[in-house]
């Protein structure tokens, strides 16, 4: 009776054996041996170990003919780019000076205040056709400096600030963090020079915040000057 137990239960283990096999997937051993190193982990798809590229802030110029640019006139510290297509020592860029001029290799000192961009492409030209044949001149802004107007009086932040070819005088006045108290918001006024002479515009804050009909909001200039009594 015993012999016939033993013998069942050496038949049993027989038949476990390849059950455990199959479960291991191989005759290998489930854990590595020691020593051995362990596989190393799957990437993730398309994952990047590079570092991230930083922004680019270079400031971007805009060309003479971008419609950005209606209404502008070129002023005292602008910021331009100059390029003669095929000609690389007249591709520069400039600085404007306080006597309102540029320097361009060839043609010399050239007067740009109250010029457009577009103009002075006409301008450069002209003055570079004697030396080039068929000059082609594109003219970029890249800063305007020159577009800034001054506010002086009883308001929060007084000094300066710049303007496009739209900013009024309320729009100056909320960004330097309105009005003082004792504000005389009905006698503000902007000082404007107009062709030397010096022009006094009347401004009354109320009256352009409630929307009265005889009410204006100013259009500022560069240059102009904004008193706040």
């Amino acid at each position: 009776m015993k012999q016939s137990l033993l013998l069942a239960v050496a038949a049993l283990l027989a038949m476990a054996a390849p059950v455990v096999k199959a479960q291991n997937g191989s005759g290998a051993p489930a854990n590595p041996p020691a020593g051995a190193s362990p596989a190393p982990a799957n990437k993730t798809a398309g994952a990047s170990t590079a570092p991230a590229k930083p922004a680019d802030s270079a400031s971007k110029a805009i060309r003479a003919d971008d419609p950005s640019l209606a209404g502008y006139t070129i002023g005292e510290q602008d910021v331009l780019d100059i390029d003669v297509w095929r000609e690389k020592e007249l591709t520069l860029q400039v600085v404007v000076r306080p006597d309102g001029k540029i320097t361009v290799p060839l043609v010399n000192e050239v007067y740009v205040v109250g010029v457009t961009p577009l103009k002075l492409q006409d301008i450069l030209t002209e003055k570079l056709q004697p030396f080039i044949t068929a000059p082609q001149v594109t003219v970029s802004v890249r800063e305007i400096n020159s577009r800034k107007v001054y506010l002086i009086g009883q308001v929060a932040h007084i000094g300066v600030f710049h303007i496009n070819s739209t900013t009024t005088v309320s729009q100056i006045i909320i960004e330097a963090g309105g009005l003082k108290e004792f504000a005389k918001r009905k006698k503000i006024y902007v000082l404007r020079n107009v062709n030397g002479k010096e022009l006094k515009l009347a401004f009354n804050y109320d009256a352009v915040l409630k929307g009265q009909g005889n009410s204006q909001d100013v259009v500022l200039k560069p240059g102009d000057k904004i008193v706040v009594p």
